[in-house]
């Protein structure tokens, strides 16, 4: 059996192993998992190398404080940017193992250059995506209005950069009113392009009823370090497929990012963002001013054309007038005296027409009375006939029992009956009775 060893004995031969086979440094491409700084001023940091989101490998790191000043000083001076979690490096390390700390890497260099090329290709890559998914100008198909006056903001309240915005535009010497509505958003750290987006998606919410013109992502007073997270793929996507135009006033001179280049338009400070939306207020002032002069301008000219035309216009109808007057009185004239004529006519003829309806009438009643008079006396004498007065003076009577005539009532023998004729009353008493023609 092998003799047995102590765990300190086995870590020794590990760093004794190490020291003797391993080259006193080597230049090692990791990504910064995590980096913290300790108040000695030295950084602890562990790399780690992925595949997609997957972890391959990962080793502790530390940058002692007397080489971390120099190294993190050059790394900003060139990149402009501050040593942190996120970035992949290119990192001079040499390999130490401690008994009871374990394996970790003790950097020496950062090559600042290796992470700027690998920072310009990570960004060539999101815009060749998105170039590819058609997005680079899809922000740019929606037309700014001349004047907008429905502004949503993406800022920090507390940043200066969105103070000198609204200074701009609630100071601007032509008295313009902007409605401007703030979407608090980190801008800068691992969570800005978070924060920016969830802003966006709260301001397409909000759209439906207040209906904005535009969107403006502003950014000012920061370092110029801090412009990663404008970069992102995510934040970019969101901007190029936004429903509204957005303006991007990022507060940077030489760098353009990647949400500068989806964006509608690209201004480079909150100031001139301002300025840009004051500027359509005058543009769209002049241009309207321009207008007014021009209107006025032709309707002068129109007025004093269409005067001409009527004063020309007013000089032929009185001639025509005149003449149309002259005219139309000789035409009543000669209308009134045919009208005469006509109506002496009429009388004329109406009065023969009168005289002889007359006569006709004359006749036709005479004939007419003469014929009623023939009728009258034929009645009359039918009358006549019909009086029981004339019947008596024939010499015939008339019998009744109980005031009813004899036909018309039930006779009885020993019924009294009365017998008048022209001048007598007589009296009998029915003794028989006898039907006639039996």
């Amino acid at each position: 059996m092998q003799q047995a060893i102590s765990l300190l004995e086995l870590n020794q031969i590990i760093r004794d192993s190490l020291e003797n086979n391993l080259s006193p440094s080597y230049w090692v491409i990791a990504e910064i998992g995590e980096l913290k700084l300790a108040a000695a001023g030295h950084a602890y940091l562990e790399l780690v190398e992925k595949n997609g989101n997957q972890v391959k490998a990962k080793i502790r790191a530390n940058i002692w404080q007397y080489s971390f000043r120099t190294i993190a000083g050059r790394f900003q001076a060139i990149t402009g940017k501050e040593l942190r979690a996120g970035m992949k490096v290119l990192a001079l390390a040499t390999v130490t193992f401690h008994e009871l700390y374990g394996i970790s890497l003790t950097i020496k260099d950062i090559d600042p250059n290796y992470t700027l090329g690998e920072r310009a290709r990570i960004r060539q890559e999101i815009i060749d995506r998105l170039r590819q998914e058609g997005m680079m100008d899809l922000n740019k198909r929606f037309e700014l209005p001349s004047v907008p006056q429905r502004v949503a903001v993406i800022s920090s309240q507390t940043a200066a950069g969105y103070g000198d915005f609204v200074e701009q535009l609630q100071s601007n010497r032509y008295g313009y009113q902007v409605h401007f509505k703030l979407f608090p958003a980190t801008l800068q750290g691992s969570e800005a392009a978070k924060t920016m987006i969830k802003a966006l998606e709260q301001i397409e919410d909000d759209a439906q009823k207040t209906g904005y013109d535009m969107v403006i992502i502003i950014r000012g007073g920061g370092a110029q370090m801090d412009l990663d997270c404008f970069d992102d793929y995510d934040l970019s996507l969101a901007i190029a497929k936004f429903p509204i135009a957005i303006l991007t006033g990022i507060g940077h001179e030489r760098d353009e990012t990647i949400a500068d280049l989806v964006a509608h338009t690209k201004v480079k400070t909150p100031t001139a963002a301002a300025e840009f939306i004051l500027s359509g207020f005058l543009s769209f002032e002049e241009g309207l001013l321009t207008s007014i002069k021009k209107i006025e301008k032709q309707v002068s000219q129109k007025i004093l054309w269409e005067d001409r035309i009527l004063s020309d216009f007013t000089s032929k109808l009185k001639n025509f007038s005149s003449q149309k007057i002259s005219l139309e009185k000789q035409s009543f004239a000669t209308k009134e005296k045919q009208i005469q004529n006509l109506a002496l006519n009429k009388v004329k003829l109406e009065h023969f027409q009168l005289e002889k309806l007359s006569e006709s009438l004359q006749k036709d009643l005479k004939s007419t009375i003469q014929k009623e008079n023939q009728n009258l006396d034929s009645l009359e004498k039918a009358i006549k006939n019909l009086d029981p007065l004339s019947i008596f003076e024939k010499g015939y009577s008339r019998s009744e029992i109980d005031g009813k005539p004899i036909h018309s009532t039930k006779v009885n023998v020993g019924m009294e009956m009365v017998t008048i004729s022209k001048n007598r009353k007589i009296k009998s008493t029915i003794q028989e009775i006898s039907e006639y023609g039996k």
